[in-house]
């Protein structure tokens, strides 16, 4: 007779046999010790494009890297098919650690951080002088988010054939910006986009703009083997297409540098960055911020930047230069 409440022992208790045999569950991965090393060059709707060993390989990203993105830029390990052959499928199994990390936010009251590119050198903050209009807003957020990342900032005024470059490089010159101004328009002029071209080799550069102010058309002049599309400004607003949806890495012919072209972009969210790093990229006032208050936002009556400026240590422009990038976090772009 079976016992049941206070009566009942463990020989009562019945158990009901296991669908999913004896083998316990374990929450140890498999190494992939012979896993091949890719880098990644775009992502489109889940499918990632590699290069492996000079191939291109399609993969997909294993279920044991839950939800860590993979992204255009990362090192990464790939196991399956390496092929590259037509209707094959490969997959990522690992993300290596990565040197740097680019991102931004939709806006700044965007909690939600976006990593655009991994492992880059550089980013060529690509601005049009005329047809659209330059905004050095969107350039002071680029380059606090070059500062932040870790990436060395380098400008590329376009269109110089219809508006002088001076007036604008004259607000940067203070930061100690590399910079280059071009007139390229064409795919075949190279000698225009030579001065361009010398200043990425080697290295992995990332290129971000505004909408229309040739992007693209330059990433096309210094890879043409690989043209992307293009699209016209509004004559009336200003704005572009955006002609690129997905980031996209690219060999540079020769020289073993790789460009990255990502979508035009009409803001450009600083939400993540936290703006006691922003300073790391003045090393002439970095150690003058060693006697302000805590939590000092450098723009403060009794911040110590003031004294150390006026002490000889630094100009007073790299100073308003500064300033003036710390500011971008609490404006808009348009303001």
């Amino acid at each position: 007779m079976r016992r049941y409440g206070k009566h009942t022992d463990e020989d009562d208790v019945r158990v009901r046999p296991s669908r999913r045999g004896t083998r316990p569950r374990t929450h140890r991965r498999p190494a992939h010790e012979d896993a091949a090393e890719g880098f990644v060059v775009t992502v489109d709707r889940g499918r990632i494009t590699c290069l492996v060993e000079e191939r291109t390989v399609l993969a997909m990203k294993a279920r044991e890297l839950g939800r860590k993105g993979v992204v255009v830029g990362d090192r990464v390990a790939v196991v399956g098919d390496l092929s590259g052959d037509k209707d094959t499928l490969a997959r990522v199994v690992r993300v290596e650690e990565r040197r740097s990390v680019l991102r931004r936010t939709a806006d700044d009251d965007d909690p939600h951080e976006r990593v655009v590119v991994a492992n880059a050198d550089q980013l060529a903050i690509v601005t049009a002088l005329a047809d659209p209009e330059p905004r050095p807003r969107l350039i002071d957020r680029c380059l606090v988010a070059a500062y932040d990342a870790g990436l060395e900032p380098l400008l590329i005024l376009t269109k110089a054939d219809l508006a002088p470059a001076k007036p604008l490089l004259d607000t940067y010159t203070p930061l100690g910006v590399r910079h280059v101004v071009t007139t390229a328009e064409r795919f075949d002029d190279e000698e225009a986009v030579e001065p361009v071209h010398a200043l990425l080799a080697g290295r992995i550069t990332a290129f971000v703009g505004h909408s229309g102010v040739g992007k693209t058309t330059l990433v096309n002049a210094l890879v043409p083997e690989r043209r992307r599309a293009t699209g016209r400004v509004n004559a009336v607003t200003g704005r572009g297409r955006h002609t690129t949806v997905s980031a996209l890495a690219l060999p540079l012919p020769d020289d073993g540098g790789w460009v990255i072209d990502t979508p035009g972009v009409r803001s450009f969210g600083l939400n993540h960055v936290d703006p006691s790093r922003v300073i790391h990229a003045f090393p002439d006032l970095e150690p003058g911020a060693a006697d302000c208050p805590r939590a000092c936002g450098h723009d403060e009556p009794d911040c110590a930047l003031d004294d150390w400026v006026a002490e000889g240590h630094a100009e007073p422009a790299r100073l308003y230069s500064l300033r003036r990038l710390l500011a971008t976090r609490e404006r808009h772009e348009g303001d």
